[in-house]
């Protein structure tokens, strides 16, 4: 601080429980990583093994880099809020074009393999949930990165906005979980039901990807643990107010 008294720490618990995300996270990539590589030959492009890009650039992208960009506002609660919003924006939409990949190496694989496209409730979900991600990191952009929105548009948006946030990070992990059973379903259906380690090592890919969603969901809803408005923030938003709908700050 510029008085020379120590930063303000985070609460109680916080920290803690976004290490143990970010430890999930990173053992859904691992996880993911290794089913792929042990069972089903690995991740190439305009090769056979294009398909495989497909699950590993959706964990990434509509997984993990999503749940580390909704923590961006609890993790960075002391720093400025534009640096934060920019941070926020910046791995949505990361991780909007690691998911588009991922929908190219499908589409590409299922084109040269002769497989339809577009004809599962996994296919209908995914891309349900790409498209809105993408119009909700459209929207937020517009709302509250650039300017231009009024303070009371800005304040009517910012609930759905969260709303939304939470709700396509709930659907993207069931959009995964629906790929792993369609996978191992098309894959090994003979095996899936004798507890193959494939299966096993699938299913726990699974339960991983849950726990990770329920973690985050548990930081972002603690209302302890949301980002408190900085001083100089109030100001400025009083003044935006005062600007731009010709209000008193009393007013």
């Amino acid at each position: 601080a510029m008085d020379g008294s120590p930063p303000p720490s985070s609460p109680s618990g916080l920290s803690a429980f976004v290490a143990v995300s970010q430890l999930l996270g990173l053992t859904l990539l691992a996880t993911t990583g290794a089913w792929l590589g042990r069972y089903r030959g690995g991740v190439g492009w305009h090769s056979p093994l294009q398909f495989n890009a497909h699950p590993l650039c959706m964990v990434l992208g509509m997984v993990f880099l999503q749940g580390d960009a909704l923590l961006v506002y609890r993790v960075f609660r002391h720093e400025a809020k534009r640096s934060s919003k920019a941070l926020h924006a910046l791995l949505h939409g990361l991780a909007l074009l690691v998911a588009l990949l991922g929908i190219i190496a499908v589409f590409e694989s299922h084109r040269a393999e002769g497989i339809p496209a577009m004809y599962s409730l996994h296919s209908w979900c995914g891309m349900a949930a790409f498209v809105l991600y993408l119009l909700q990191w459209l929207l937020g952009c517009g709302f509250f990165l650039f300017p231009g929105a009024s303070f009371s548009l800005r304040g009517w948006y910012r609930p759905q906005h969260i709303f939304f946030g939470i709700t396509l990070f709930i659907l993207s992990i069931t959009s995964c979980l629906l790929g792993i059973t369609e996978m191992l379903l098309f894959k090994i259906s003979d095996s899936y039901s004798h507890f193959v380690p494939e299966g096993i090592l699938a299913n726990t890919l699974g339960v991983l990807l849950v726990a990770f969603g329920l973690l985050v969901a548990y930081v972002l809803t603690r209302d302890e643990w949301k980002r408190p408005p900085l001083a100089e923030e109030l100001a400025l938003s009083m003044d935006f107010k005062t600007l731009t709908e010709g209000e008193s700050p009393g007013g």
